[in-house]
């Protein structure tokens, strides 16, 4: 029987492009005054460059671009420090409340930059409704996903056995095989719009389980 249903945050429970717009949006604005360059310009080139070669050296590109002498860490941290709006997808709103109406308990796993993380934790108010949250990056490095200790510190806050934990992510690359190798059940959400819905691996790394909506685990959990 599950007991405890552990999510993955970025793409999982919301909808984390929305956050990288809300910190190109402040980078940008903060080059803007400083050089008299249209915000728009500059945030529409971020997204460009996002588009073509992903996250890794867009700011570096920017200012490589507009010969602007910037220290990239700096923007960095601009980037960090923005607070936008996030929101709950509404099956994620739906399948949380559904948890606390059927008396199981919930946690959610999460990798990336622990003040980053937090904040978007803090601004979904997932601190008020999740019972246990863990944001690798404050063991240190080396802990992401798949390292398996987060996944077991989980199991020992609960006190369950793996088989009573079922763990729902989106990226294959990492989210699952940790969970898989001490026990635990796992479930790939597959959104409409995400970094990783075309990603398919062999069954090392994919979930045991497939869904395209948070609501349909119950199916899962009452089928256990």
């Amino acid at each position: 029987m599950i007991k405890v249903l552990i999510f993955d945050l970025d793409d999982t429970l919301y909808y984390e492009k929305n956050y990288v717009l809300g910190g190109f949006r402040e980078v940008a604005t903060y080059l803007s005054s400083k050089y008299n360059i249209s915000i728009e310009l500059l945030y529409d080139r971020c997204l460009q460059i996002l588009e073509k070669d992903g996250r890794g050296k867009i700011f570096d590109i920017i200012c490589e671009e507009n010969k602007f002498d910037e220290d990239v860490n700096k923007l960095v941290s601009i980037y960090r420090d923005a607070k936008p709006k996030l929101a709950l997808y509404k099956d994620s709103i739906e399948i949380l409340n559904w948890i606390k109406g059927n008396k199981l308990k919930s946690g959610i796993i999460t990798d990336g930059y622990n003040k980053v993380q937090w904040e978007k934790i803090k601004s979904l108010g997932l601190e008020k409704i999740i019972d246990k949250i863990i944001v690798t990056d404050d063991y240190g490095e080396g802990f992401g996903k798949p390292n398996k200790r987060s996944y077991i510190d989980m199991i020992k806050f609960f006190n369950v056995n793996p088989k009573e934990c079922v763990y729902i992510g989106d990226n294959p690359t990492k989210d699952f095989i940790g969970a898989k190798e001490i026990g635990i059940n796992t479930v790939r959400i597959i959104r409409e719009y995400g970094d990783h819905i075309n990603a398919k691996l062999d069954s090392k790394y994919e979930a045991e389980f497939t869904i395209y909506n948070l609501n349909e685990i119950k199916e899962i959990i009452f089928n256990d």
